[in-house]
């Protein structure tokens, strides 16, 4: 749950986050995000008068901002150290919450979306997913690796991490996330390989 001293607004985005990691957007009311968040109904309606789609939105930009700026701050030291950064931050939500939480925009991601519109929700997941590919695809071209591998690879890390958080949910037990590590650090080891 998002910490009491944070501003109102923050304070409920934060606690959306958790609340659509832990349940699911669909399973989810405006009332129950505002309880969770320890915010006000009202507050709640006068921050998203749009109501609960809008603050799911925000919610997901909360989440993908959050491990963008890890994510880019962590490559810094190169895909590997990035990899291991994005790792150790959905071991530490999904054994902190016991199992119960994971991420928050593959939450939105899997559930259906109306027949007629693609919520807005669905629209920055898909926009936190490619901010993660693309920071993760430029450090490995950055590090030598083929562009075109880069693209891929960087998809096939970020699919591979949230899977297997759903696979740790599931399963109880941080073993599918520590299999997907170690075969995703070799895939990027052999991605860097130079010739001599």
């Amino acid at each position: 749950m998002a910490k009491a001293s944070a501003p109102s607004r923050d304070r409920i985005v934060a606690g959306a986050a958790d609340l659509i990691s832990r349940r699911g957007l669909n399973a989810a009311s405006i009332r129950n995000l505002a309880k969770h968040a320890g915010a006000p109904l009202g507050s709640t309606y006068h921050y998203f008068p749009e109501g609960k789609q809008q603050l799911a939105t925000e919610a997901v930009r909360y989440a993908g901002g959050a491990v963008t700026r890890i994510l880019r701050k962590e490559l810094r030291a190169g895909p590997v150290a990035g990899l291991r950064a994005f790792l150790a931050l959905w071991r530490g939500i999904v054994v902190d919450s016991d199992f119960r939480a994971g991420c928050p925009v593959l939450a939105v991601s899997v559930e259906e979306p109306p027949a007629d519109e693609i919520p807005p929700a669905l629209i920055a997941a898909a926009e936190a997913y490619e901010d993660w590919e693309g920071l993760l695809a430029e450090a490995l071209r950055d590090q030598g690796a083929d562009p075109e591998q880069a693209r891929g690879l960087a998809a096939l890390v970020v699919a591979s991490v949230e899977g297997a958080i759903a696979m740790c949910r599931a399963k109880r037990t941080m073993r599918p996330l520590d299999q997907v590590a170690r075969q995703l650090e070799a895939l990027i080891d052999g991605a860097l390989d130079r010739p001599a």
